[in-house]
C-alpha cells in the first residue's frame, strides 16, 4: 500500500480537483490511498454513484466534496453534511465533468482487455472526460470484466500505478417481496414483444426484469443480474446497452468479454431513445414518493439521502416523446406510509407531464390524456385516497 500512497501523493498535486471512478467497479483500493494522499492539500473531490459502502474513502481529507448521484457509498457524508449533493440528471453530468466541475485527475480502476486497457464494469462519464484530456490514474483489475464496447484507452492517457485482483462490488437485491411480485406481474403486460425496457436500481426493479415473459432489448443505465437469466430463457434479443453493471459476480462472468458498456452520452442520450428508427422504449422507473399531482421523488425522504436523480427524468421523458411508455412503479406503502403524498418532502426529482403509467400492488393508473384534475382522481382511486402527510 506504501507504493500506491506514494504514487497517488505523487500525482495528486495540492488544490486541484480529483474524480473517482465509480459504480461497483470504482477502485476500492484506491480510496484510502487517495485519502491520505489529500490530505490537508486543499484537494478537492468528485464522486458519482457509489452504490456499496466506502468506509475507508474519508470525505474529511478534502477541501470540498461534490456528488453527482449518490448511493450508499456517499449517503453519510451527505446526510452529515460532509459533502454536497449537486442536482443533476445523469445526461448533464458529462458537461458539468467538462466545465464547472471538470477535475485534473481521474482516478480509476482498469482492465487488461486483448488490445488494451479498458475501463471494466462501469464506462458511464469516464470516456468524457479521457476524451477530453483528463489523465488517469489507475490500478489495473484481474478480476473485473472486459464489457467496454469503446476503444482501447489511450497509452499516453493512463498512468497505471499498480495492480489489484478486487473485482467489482456485488450489488445485491434483498428478495422480492409480495407487493414486488404483484407489481411485476402488472408490469409485465405493459412489455411489448421486441421493445425496447430501460429499469433502476433496486429490488422492485430486478423483479420487473424477472416477471418479463416476451423477448425484449435491454437499453438502459444499469444491467441487473435478471439479464442473464433473460438470455438463459431466450428472451434477450441482442446486445444490451448500458452505462453500469450492477450486480453479483454471475453478471460479472456474463458480461466479461461482451461489448455492452457505452458512455452517458450514447446511453442516455433522448434523441437516441426516443428515436423512431428503433424499437419503441418501455422505461421502468420506481418512486420514494408520488404526490397528488404526479410528481415524482427519488431523492430521499424527509432528511435521509437515500436515492439519486440519476437518469430517472432522461429515461421518463424518452419513453413519453416516443413511441414507448414512461412508467412509474411502487408499492403502495412502505413501512405502513402510503407512498402517495400530499406534498413531496423533496424537490421534483421527474415530472408529471413525464409519466404516462403509474402502477401499484393495487393496480394501474392510466395518466395519458388526461387532465390535472383527472390525474389527480386516478392516482387518488389507485391510493384508495390514502395520503401520508409530509413527515416533520
Amino acid at each position: 500500500m506504501a507504493g500506491l500512497d506514494d504514487e497517488l501523493a505523487r500525482l495528486v498535486k495540492p488544490g486541484t480537483r480529483v474524480a473517482l471512478a465509480d459504480g461497483p467497479g470504482t477502485p476500492r483500493i484506491l480510496h484510502g490511498p487517495l485519502s491520505r494522499a489529500a490530505a490537508g492539500r486543499g484537494v478537492r473531490l468528485v464522486l458519482g454513484w457509489m452504490p456499496l459502502p466506502a468506509p475507508e474513502l474519508d470525505p474529511g481529507a478534502f477541501a470540498d466534496v461534490r456528488v453527482l448521484m449518490g448511493g450508499a457509498g456517499t449517503r453519510a457524508m451527505v446526510e452529515a453534511g460532509r459533502a454536497h449533493a449537486v442536482p443533476a440528471r445523469l445526461s448533464a453530468v458529462p458537461a458539468l465533468l467538462r466545465g464547472t466541475l471538470r477535475p485534473d485527475l481521474l482516478v480509476a480502476a482498469v482492465v487488461q482487455c486483448p488490445d488494451g486497457l479498458r475501463f471494466g464494469a462501469e464506462v458511464g462519464w469516464l470516456r468524457g472526460l479521457v476524451d477530453a484530456g483528463v489523465p488517469v490514474a489507475a490500478v489495473v483489475s484481474s478480476g473485473s470484466p472486459c464489457a467496454d464496447a469503446g476503444p482501447p484507452l489511450p497509452d499516453v492517457m493512463v498512468t497505471i500505478i499498480g495492480e489489484t485482483r478486487d473485482g467489482p462490488g456485488e450489488v445485491t437485491a434483498p428478495a422480492p417481496t409480495d407487493a414486488d411480485m404483484a407489481i411485476a406481474g402488472l408490469i409485465a403486460r405493459l412489455v411489448p414483444e421486441g421493445a425496447r425496457v430501460q429499469v433502476g436500481p433496486g429490488r422492485l426493479a430486478q423483479a420487473m426484469v424477472s416477471a418479463l415473459a416476451v423477448p425484449v432489448r435491454i437499453d438502459s443505465g444499469l444491467l441487473p443480474d435478471p439479464v442473464v437469466d433473460l438470455d438463459a430463457k431466450g428472451l434477450l434479443l441482442d446486445e444490451p446497452i448500458a452505462a453500469y453493471l450492477s450486480g453479483t459476480h454471475r453478471l460479472h462472468d456474463w458480461a466479461d468479454g461482451r461489448p455492452i458498456l457505452h458512455p452517458v452520452e450514447v446511453t442516455h442520450d433522448m434523441t437516441r431513445l426516443s428515436s423512431p428508427d428503433l424499437p419503441p422504449l418501455i422505461a421502468l422507473n420506481s418512486a420514494l414518493e408520488i404526490d397528488v399531482e404526479g410528481q415524482v421523488n427519488v431523492e430521499g425522504v424527509g432528511t435521509a439521502a437515500a436515492g439519486m436523480i440519476g437518469g430517472h427524468p432522461d429515461f421518463a421523458a424518452a419513453g413519453v416523446c416516443g413511441r414507448g411508455l414512461s412508467v412509474i412503479a411502487t408499492a403502495s406503502a412502505h413501512r405502513g406510509r402510503s407512498t402517495l403524498v400530499e406534498r413531496l418532502s423533496r424537490p421534483v426529482t421527474t415530472g408529471s407531464h413525464d409519466i404516462d403509467v403509474v402502477v401499484t400492488d393495487r393496480g394501474i393508473a392510466d395518466l395519458r390524456g388526461l387532465d390535472r384534475p383527472e390525474r389527480r382522481r386516478a392516482l387518488l382511486d389507485l391510493w384508495n385516497g390514502e395520503i401520508a402527510r409530509v413527515p416533520k
